[in-house]
């Protein structure tokens, strides 16, 4: 199958790299043309996951990785367009992509923060009517981390990963697309119903807030190792319990995966299956200078992610007490108006929709 990968972040090294090795054709391209230039000068990839450290050719020939500069010829033939990039990249991207979309093309945002309706948005106010699907899971595929311009390291890969489509009319034929790349993609009811899977939203923004101390004081501090104390789990436990709410409230069923359930020894396997989170945290990939006002788990996470999950429970009726007591604190600890800046159902104009016109958005898109 041709795949193609757009992005240059730690998730799509490893998406480029584990196509490949999956069998599929895989074309990468990186809004950095300058860095571009520099893999294809250097030829290769070097990645180390549980099967050891080997070199992945970068080389306009079959078997390799073919790495162009143009957007337009990086998507054209592709069954399947992987973005494993922040959600913060998606309005841009997704504008800049629409024109080039082509029928029964899939797209993967994994995770989507609802970015499926950005895409699909962007699609139809570019003009183009054809019949693509858009789809996002709950979690990046992979926990990986770049090391310098050539090198990843995947610590895991995700077992379970909870898939909705937009519009899902065309969830059966984009599913089996998602699935020959992705063989652990679970369908579910539809594209918001993904996006209320998303766990950054609800790891990351305790971690964040409840370590602001040490995140400041240190040099390095691992948020995920002596970082995820019982106090935070404690808090963590009750803002996924609110995510669960909103997610029943709008008729969405279990499993809800649950994020008790990425550190329990046992029950319900979760998205990156048993010992994930040792996995993470033995790999001490993830002790990192994360600034408060700049990183991701505050732009993406906490601006855009924990703003969709308490505008998600307003429209459902479903109090957040948690999620927006967490919001007012990254606001003032930011100095911005998270919220107002957040990818609430306010900003994307669906907060005055019924549930009747939600569900056939959703259902059929912006061609009903």
């Amino acid at each position: 199958m041709n795949v193609s990968v757009l992005g240059g972040g730690h998730g799509c090294y490893a998406a480029v790299i584990d196509m490949l090795e999956k069998g599929h054709n895989v074309t990468w391209w990186r809004r950095d043309t300058v860095a571009a230039a520099r893999l294809r000068e250097l030829g290769a990839l070097k990645v180390k996951d549980f099967r050891g450290e080997r070199r992945v050719p970068i080389a306009a020939q079959p078997g390799a990785i073919r790495l162009v500069d143009d957007l337009a010829e990086a998507v054209q033939g592709a069954a399947l367009i992987v973005i494993p990039l922040p959600s913060t990249t998606h309005e841009a991207l997704a504008a800049q992509l629409a024109p080039f979309l082509a029928d029964h093309q899939v797209v993967f945002l994994p995770p989507g923060t609802f970015g499926s309706y950005v895409f699909a948005k962007a699609m139809h106010e570019a003009g183009n009517a054809h019949e693509v699907a858009f789809a996002e899971t709950g979690t990046l595929p992979y926990l990986a981390r770049k090391h310098g311009e050539d090198n990843v390291v995947v610590s895991a890969y995700a077992t379970r990963l909870p898939s909705g489509v937009f519009p899902a009319r065309f969830a059966t034929w984009a599913v089996q697309v998602l699935q020959e790349a992705y063989p652990s993609v679970e369908p579910i009811e539809d594209a918001l119903s993904g996006a209320l899977m998303n766990a950054g939203p609800v790891i990351h923004p305790p971690l964040i807030m409840m370590n602001a101390g040490p995140l400041e004081h240190f040099d390095a501090w691992d948020i995920h190792n002596e970082g995820t104390q019982p106090s935070i789990r404690r808090v963590t436990s009750v803002l996924d319990a609110e995510r669960m709410a909103v997610r029943e409230a709008l008729g969405y069923g279990a499993p809800h995966f649950p994020l008790a359930d990425h550190y329990a020894s046992e029950g319900d396997e979760w998205m990156y299956g048993r010992g994930a989170h040792g996995k993470l945290t033995d790999s001490g990939d993830w002790r990192e200078d994360i600034d408060l006002k700049t990183h991701r788990y505050m732009l993406e996470d906490t601006r855009l992610g924990l703003s969709f999950l308490v505008s998600a429970g307003r429209w459902a009726g479903v109090p957040t007490p948690v999620a927006e007591g967490l919001l007012n604190l990254a606001s003032a600890v930011s100095e911005r108006d998270l919220y107002g800046e957040g990818r609430t159902l306010e900003r994307l104009g669906l907060a005055s929709l019924s549930r009747e016109a939600m569900t056939a958005l959703l259902e059929r898109g912006f061609n009903q």
